[in-house]
């Protein structure tokens, strides 16, 4: 319930998201908006879940700490931070208006309130982190809270990185920026992007991989969930690019059963790490290369920036799992 009560949190911050991106056809005059409704309303949603829980262990006679259910705590600490910020975010927008450019992504009230979301959705994954019923081969069911839980705080990275989102990029567009062309910054800045958002997508699930041995589908359901932000914010208009992140999570499933990769697996980690990256982002550049129906035209760029990915991703495996000993 509580995996499901923060989708409804998560999607309501994705139709804020939404509404910010295209001002033009909603219009953003103040705080009081039906977005901002389905937002808040989920917060109080799982909030209010989050604090029944706690409730209910002390109606049987728990105390303190004791009372507040493993993985708990920092959630319920965050509810009364988020409701700060909420009210903070409110006077803000009412006595400086409503930001519709790049400094909503700025704003210290909106950075408050997305680390305390990050907080409260994530309790369903801290919840499983050593809970005895989910152990280290769970099933695609029971670890589905979990997956739903780091996936919607991943979206949350991706939007205040906005500014860095190569899923945002539309066909036409990656083609024409690895052809040369000066479109959104030209070649730089969908580099950049790839960069930032790879770094962003494997982190994550990559702290999947080292917590449990996947079951098949967990990386497809974490891609899903992943690209609704950025596609939210463009109104899916990329569909083929998105799609293709989609893609690139079946296929980690299939390296996840291929590689086997896991902590006591230190080579097949690593491994995973990088062709997963590699991979992921040739896809990215294969779809969009037939979707606007040509390669890119500087072969430097489309053939070198899937290897950087791969590259970077090998350099986060080796940092979340080190082949380090202790002295």
């Amino acid at each position: 319930m509580t995996a499901l009560l923060g989708v409804w949190f998560g999607v309501g911050l994705m139709i804020d998201a939404w509404a910010h991106s295209n001002p033009e056809l909603v219009g953003l005059e103040t705080f009081f908006t039906p977005w901002h409704a389905v937002f808040y309303s989920g917060f109080a949603a799982v909030s209010a879940w989050i604090v029944w829980q706690v409730w209910r262990n002390v109606r049987t006679g728990r105390q303190g700490l004791a009372a507040v259910p493993h993985g708990y705590l920092a959630g319920l600490l965050a509810i009364p931070a988020f409701a700060t910020f909420g009210l903070a975010d409110m006077i803000w927008h009412t006595v400086l208006g409503i930001e519709t450019n790049i400094d909503i992504l700025f704003s210290p009230s909106h950075l408050g309130l997305v680390s305390t979301m990050a907080l409260i959705v994530t309790t369903p994954l801290r919840s499983a982190w050593k809970a005895p019923d989910v152990g280290e081969r769970p099933s695609l069911g029971r670890l589905v809270p979990a997956v739903l839980g780091l996936a919607f705080a991943s979206t949350l990275v991706s939007l205040f990185l906005s500014y860095g989102d190569a899923l945002q990029w539309g066909p036409r567009g990656i083609v024409g920026a690895f052809s040369g062309a000066d479109f959104r910054g030209g070649p730089d800045q969908l580099a950049t992007a790839m960069v930032i958002s790879n770094m962003v997508l494997t982190s994550a699930v990559l702290f999947l991989v080292r917590r449990w041995n996947l079951p098949f589908g967990a990386l497809t359901l974490f891609t899903t969930v992943f690209i609704l932000m950025s596609g939210a914010q463009t109104m899916f208009s990329n569909w083929p690019i998105l799609l293709g992140v989609v893609v690139a999570g079946l296929v980690g499933d299939l390296l996840v059963l291929r590689l086997r990769p896991s902590e006591s697996r230190r080579g097949a980690f690593w491994a995973f790490a990088g062709v997963w990256s590699f991979l992921t982002w040739s896809i990215y550049i294969g779809v969009a290369s037939a979707a606007a129906g040509a390669l890119p035209l500087v072969p430097e760029l489309w053939t070198g920036a899937p290897i950087v990915a791969g590259l970077l991703g090998l350099v986060l495996g080796v940092l979340m799992l080190p082949d380090a000993r202790r002295p």
